[in-house]
């Protein structure tokens, strides 16, 4: 078997990428000046070994280090606060973000809001709000991901869920950015194969939508497209066989890379996403794919000459039809659902939904407009099966 690739980057902050690399966490929070880290997780993670070592080698080498762990799957207000409270409780000076998207957001709001005097809510990703926030009232993260899909841990963002309204809200700060960023692809291992599917269109997602999304960009654009590539070449390798080390690293790589890439934009697939996520509570990369098909036959206008030079670049067919095709045999392959149905999402509060997607913050990133017509639509093909 191939072995992971090695190497550091500093794209788009410093990350040390390779096989075994969580054995220099201890060293990364002490370069970014933490002596108390708080570890911040989710409950399952709480309780697996990979965890617990990472607890160990912080406290063997001298830091009084702790782990959170009260994270919903999409993660809501109270978790952050609960956070809060906890980091305050134990003097703690730093956050290691560990875990998936819910895992990595939560923390980087966290060490965000560790020092703000104004509600989280003030700092939502609208316009400059971002400057009312206290810069040095911002504690320094350490991203390590253990899924290969949200490609948080390279991010300036996190998704939290406003409970009282049901919707998800991204907040924002340049500084939020993970000082440093640990993949290490031996972490991914332990995925099952729904999560690795899950994960891995997530990616898919932000590629897609990225280099779809209006706007001059050509550096996110050839990050997505490769992206795609990784990920037609890697996840079904990932998925049959989860410990290929070689698959997971490029998944782990392509995650970065759809983070990266939709500094540009993202869209329909994220807009109609978020809704159900909020109200549904379902896998956010999961809803991602099931929506994918439906939203890029409604951009088919605005982006078929993209798609068919992006179709040529993978491999396939320079067509629209052949990327689509590609789209929806890797969802059958992946044991993605075709329809709402499948994420148990009927068409009750449709209404409400399509109110609340063309006001979600990626809506705007989308080639054809999104009207609360169209998003109705959309669900509706998509509870259906219509492509």
């Amino acid at each position: 078997m191939t072995a992971s690739p090695r190497s550091n980057w500093n794209y788009p902050t410093a990350v040390r990428f390779g096989a075994g690399r969580i054995s220099e966490l201890a060293e990364a929070c002490r370069t970014v000046g933490m002596s108390a880290p708080l570890i911040v997780t989710d409950p399952f993670l709480a309780t697996q070994p990979m965890t617990k070592a990472a607890l160990d080698q912080l406290t063997g080498a001298g830091l009084r280090a702790a782990v959170f762990s009260d994270i919903k799957p999409n993660p809501v207000e109270t978790n952050v606060y609960k956070g809060l409270e906890a980091l305050k409780a134990g003097n703690h000076d730093g956050v290691v973000a560990f875990g998936g998207g819910s895992a990595l957001d939560a923390g980087k709001v966290i060490a965000f809001m560790a020092g703000q005097t104004r509600p989280m809510w003030d700092f939502e990703d609208i316009g400059d709000w971002w400057t009312r926030a206290d810069p040095n009232g911002i504690l320094p993260i350490i991203a390590v991901p253990t899924t290969a899909g949200t490609g948080s841990e390279v991010g300036r963002a996190g998704v939290i869920t406003q409970e009282a309204t049901h919707t998800k809200k991204v907040i924002f700060h340049p500084l939020m950015m993970p000082k440093i960023v640990i993949c290490d692809p031996e972490l991914t291992v332990g995925m099952p194969p729904h999560i690795t599917a899950g994960t891995g269109l997530d990616a898919l997602a932000h590629c897609i939508e990225a280099y779809c999304a209006p706007g001059y960009h050509p550096m996110a654009e050839g990050i997505a497209v490769e992206g795609i590539r990784l990920v037609k070449e890697y996840l079904p390798r990932a998925y049959k066989d989860g410990k290929d080390i070689e698959a997971r690293a490029n998944m782990m790589s392509a995650a970065a890379m759809g983070a990266t890439a939709f500094q540009k934009g993202l869209g329909a697939i994220h807009a109609l996403s978020h809704p159900a996520g909020a109200l549904y509570d379902t896998h956010h990369g999961l809803t991602n794919a099931v929506f994918m098909p439906y939203v890029l036959v409604y951009n088919r206008a605005a982006i078929e000459r993209k798609i068919e030079r992006l179709a040529a670049y993978i491999g396939l067919e320079p067509s629209f039809q052949a990327f689509l095709d590609w789209v929806l045999q890797l969802r059958r392959d992946l044991g993605v659902p075709h329809t709402l149905e499948g994420l148990k999402i009927d068409a009750a509060r449709f209404d409400e939904m399509s109110e609340m997607a063309p006001n979600d913050p990626t809506a705007g990133g989308n080639p054809v407009p999104i009207t609360k017509e169209s998003a109705r639509k959309l669900f509706e093909d998509a509870l259906a099966g219509r492509v």
